[in-house]
């Protein structure tokens, strides 16, 4: 090795997964941390740990010049990452270079062209890469979207340039939608990765998501090392995914991988990254490069008997792949789903941050999971909900549903509610088992129950009725309305900061005991619009005194990775605006009171 002492900057399971490999490796390992991660796991894994302060990923994760002091202070002679953060910013791994220590990734000129999705699109054309049909430069105006809309019609997507993991994107579904649409990515582009770029690109519904695993090193090999599924979705967020890809020909497979080579050779890649295809049929288009190891590429580790990280730390000193063959054949079938800090009732997923009071493994073989959490540790509302990453390998993929699904139902998370449920019911589904999916499957075609109210620790309570002598307030998220529990009675005035959400309407969903419809509550309270989670508000879109329609959007407020619109619980005129962007807010916490319309 040419480095001695590796500073991870993350936080959770890829910075624990990352100082465990540098152990293993022989390298001493210094963690980072923000206030609110004093005591979490990655610290007490590291052989040192450093604290760069602040709370929010803005005043910590992402301070380039408080992690480069944390490198200098510990005498750390690398840098690796992780996903999410810095690990895509191009400033960053420059900064890091210019400071003379290695960067565990590829060169910042890889990483810039590729981040900006505009030029990696301009690459993939050059290199003979099929393309959905999409701009070629940041649009900037909704009549250039409403021109692109016309000529290749809706859906469609709108996302940021310099954006990944699934945020920064929207699906516009007609024209009318255009113009918020435009607004709202560019706002999150923004606030997640520092520039408010955003290009437009045809909308493919039925499609899957299938990303190929490339590798380079400084010794001239480029290879890529087989591909997975990512298909099934929530706001583009991945919940479950698998290697190989199931029910794609020899042929395609190749295609896709030759495809993902050439791209990185256009830029001289070298270190760990995946080319994201969008596979309709028979034929695959580019949606993108991710420039750092993936959330899901323990299932390819699985398949192959690689260790991924180990392989970018060995790459980064300097050393040769272990493996130089593209397309090296897979053992058996892995399958990997995130278990995540979220209450999936009613298919919303709204992120619920808590302590977990309990935290079991099945320990079943063929079971892996990787997380950044132990009992007792509390899951922070600041960062990502990821508590971590349940997966499986066997010799085939039914074998493979079978123990996932088995593992699934013994594995222990007390505390905050889970996915869990939702991949219960994604295993269970008879469309999964037949690869019926796409990107939009797991929001078009899987049930899931109708919420129940939660206490103030966030377990599960019965539903006591409409009502049931509590009060309840109706709000929407993302379209639907929602209500939220006034636990101290309908006169308490505002709801209580532990209310959680239930819907008012809609079909009990599968994959667990849901309770049927519930009614939509007859009167809309005292007009009180509130909050459907704890978060920091990052959009106030009305002013005292303005008049508003039922519906109409009020707020954003973000949760862990999460951006929820806030809408009006009946038409009238805000008489009461309670908060300002920045403001961070309680579940159930008042935002504003909409008084009846005089006029």
């Amino acid at each position: 090795m040419t480095f001695a002492k590796v500073l991870v900057a993350n936080r959770g399971e890829i910075a624990v997964r990352v100082l465990r490999t540098c152990r293993e490796l022989g390298l001493s390992s210094v963690a980072v941390y923000s206030e609110p991660d004093r005591g979490a796991l990655h610290v007490r894994v590291a052989d040192e740990a450093v604290a760069i302060g602040g709370i929010t990923p803005a005043e910590s994760y992402l301070d380039i010049a408080a992690i480069l002091a944390a490198a200098a202070a510990s005498g750390a002679d690398a840098v690796h990452p992780g996903y999410g953060f810095l690990a895509e910013n191009a400033d960053f791994a420059r900064a890091v270079e210019e400071a003379g220590l290695v960067f565990v990734g590829p060169s910042s000129g890889a990483i810039h062209v590729m981040g900006e999705k505009v030029a990696a699109r301009k690459v993939a054309l050059a290199a003979d890469v099929p393309l959905i049909p999409g701009t070629t430069t940041p649009v900037t105006r909704a009549d250039e979207v409403l021109a692109f809309g016309a000529e290749h019609g809706y859906p469609l997507l709108i996302k940021a340039s310099y954006g990944g993991g699934g945020r920064g994107m929207r699906t516009v579904a007609a024209a009318e939608e255009v113009e918020q649409a435009l607004r709202a990515t560019a706002r999150e582009a923004a606030a997640a990765f520092g520039n408010g770029d955003v290009y437009v690109e045809r909308f493919l519904g039925g499609a899957r998501h299938v990303e190929v695993q490339v590798f380079a090193d400084g010794h001239g090999h480029t290879i890529w090392l087989g591909d997975r599924d990512c298909s099934v979705q929530r706001r583009h967020q991945k919940l479950v995914e698998e290697s190989p890809a199931p029910g794609l020909s020899a042929e395609l497979r190749v295609a896709m991988g030759e495809a993902a080579v050439r791209l990185a050779r256009a830029v001289d890649y070298v270190g760990a990254g995946t080319v994201e295809f969008l596979v309709d049929g028979d034929d695959f288009y580019f949606l993108e490069m991710n420039t750092r190891i993936q959330v899901e590429h323990p299932v390819t580790e699985e398949v192959l008997g690689l260790d991924l990280i180990a392989e970018q730390l060995r790459v980064a000193a300097g050393s040769p792949l272990t493996v130089t063959e593209s397309g090296p054949a897979p053992r058996g079938h892995a399958i990997e789903c995130r278990i995540n800090a979220e209450d999936t009732a009613g298919g919303l997923f709204v992120p619920v941050p808590g302590r977990i009071t309990d935290l079991r493994v099945p320990p079943r073989p063929g079971v892996r999971f990787d997380t950044g959490y132990e009992s007792g540790d509390e899951v922070q509302p600041y960062y990502d909900s990821l508590i971590g990453k349940l997966l499986v390998w066997a010799p085939d993929r039914a074998t493979a549903l079978r123990r996932l699904r088995a593992a699934v139902d013994e594995l222990v998370i007390s505390g905050p509610p889970t996915t869990a449920t939702a991949v219960a019911a994604v295993l269970d589904h008879p469309d999964f088992a037949a690869v019926a999916i796409s990107t939009r499957w797991l929001e078009t075609r899987v049930e899931f129950p109708s919420s129940a109210s939660r206490d103030d620790q966030g377990h599960i309570a019965d539903d006591p009725g409409e009502d049931g002598g509590t009060g309840r307030e109706r709000v929407w998220v993302a379209g639907r309305p929602y209500t939220i529990a006034h636990h101290g009675g309908p006169s308490s005035g505002a709801p209580a900061a532990g209310a959680t959400l239930g819907p008012v309407a809609g079909r009990a969903r599968g994959g667990g005991s849901g309770r049927g419809p519930r009614k939509a509550a007859g009167a809309v309270g005292d007009g009180t619009v509130a909050s459907p989670m704890q978060g920091t508000v990052v959009a106030v879109n009305v002013g005292d005194g303005e008049r508003v329609a039922a519906g109409q959007v009020l707020f954003v407020v973000e949760a862990m990775k999460m951006q929820n619109p806030v809408r009006a619980v009946r038409a009238g005129v805000v008489a009461g605006l309670k908060v300002v962007v920045g403001s961070v807010v309680a579940a159930g916490e008042a935002l504003a009171l909409i008084a009846s319309d005089p006029g």
